[in-house]
C-alpha cells in the first residue's frame, strides 16, 4: 500500500508564465513549473541536462518562503486564500535589472544593484506571515539543512523560520544552474550571458507571488496558483 502523500508548499516569485525571461528560464531549465509541458531534456545537450538538475526539480523561482510541510490543524485551502489576501493588500515590491551572479558555487540571477531595502522587508513580511501555516521539520530534513556550512545567525534562523537564508540573511536569487566547477565557471557564464542577456535590464518588480507544491518527496516542484499584487495600491502611492 503506498504510503499517503505528505506534500511540501512554497512560496516562490516567478513571473507570469507567458513572460519572455520564465519561456527563455524553462527551456534553459527543461521544464515548465506551470505545466504546459516540458522542454524535453533530450532535445538539449547532456551537460546542460547534468548541469540544472538541481534547479530543475524546483522550477524558476525566487525564494520567499521556503518550502514547508503543513502544520497540523491548517490546510493548503487556508494557506491559498491567505496567499491571496496577503497579495490584494501589497502593492508590487521593485526589484530592478537583473545580472548574472555566482553565489556559492551555483550560478543565478540577482538584481543588479543591492538589494533593495523595501524587498529585503517585503521578504521578511511573507517568512513570518507565513510561518503559522508551517509544520516543525522533522529530523531528517532538520539534518540535511546542518550539513551546510552555516554561522550561528543562520542556523538560529534555520530553528525558527525553517530556512537559514532569511531576514538579515536573505539575498534574492533566482537559480539557473547547481554547483559549477571552478574550470567550467568562466565557459558557464558566458553561455548563461548569451541566453539571458536580452532580459536583464528590464525594470522587475515582484507584482506576482506564486504556492508552488511538491506532492511527494523527490517530485517536481509545480505552480498550484498565482497571485497578483494589488498594483493600484502602487499607483495610488505615486499620486
Amino acid at each position: 500500500m503506498p504510503a499517503p502523500s505528505n506534500p511540501r508548499y512554497a512560496i516562490y516569485y516567478t513571473p507570469a508564465p507567458d513572460h519572455p525571461l520564465t519561456v527563455a528560464a524553462s527551456a534553459w531549465l527543461g521544464r515548465d513549473a506551470f505545466g504546459r509541458g516540458d522542454a524535453a531534456d533530450h532535445r538539449r545537450p547532456e551537460a546542460d541536462v547534468h548541469l540544472t538538475s538541481a534547479p530543475h526539480r524546483h522550477g524558476f523561482h525566487a525564494t520567499l518562503k521556503a518550502p514547508f510541510r503543513l502544520r497540523d490543524g491548517t490546510s493548503v485551502e487556508e494557506l491559498e486564500k491567505a496567499l491571496g489576501t496577503f497579495a490584494a493588500w501589497r502593492s508590487p515590491c521593485p526589484i530592478g535589472p537583473l545580472k548574472i551572479d555566482l553565489i556559492g558555487g551555483f550560478f543565478a540571477l540577482v538584481p543588479a544593484s543591492p538589494v533593495p531595502a523595501a524587498l529585503r522587508g517585503f521578504a521578511a513580511q511573507i517568512v513570518e506571515e507565513f510561518d503559522r501555516f508551517r509544520a516543525p521539520m522533522n529530523t531528517p530534513e532538520l539534518q540535511r539543512r546542518l550539513q551546510a556550512p552555516l554561522d550561528a545567525v543562520e542556523t538560529a534562523h534555520l530553528v525558527q523560520w525553517g530556512y537559514p537564508y532569511v531576514l538579515d540573511r536573505f539575498r534574492f536569487h533566482m537559480t539557473l544552474t547547481g554547483r559549477v566547477p571552478e574550470d567550467d565557471r568562466a565557459q558557464t557564464r558566458e553561455r548563461l550571458e548569451t541566453v539571458f542577456q536580452p532580459y536583464l535590464s528590464v525594470d522587475y518588480r515582484i507584482d506576482t507571488l506564486s504556492l508552488f507544491v511538491q506532492e511527494h518527496d523527490g517530485g517536481d516542484f509545480m505552480v498550484r496558483s498565482q497571485h497578483a499584487l494589488n498594483c493600484e495600491a502602487l499607483l495610488k502611492a505615486a499620486i
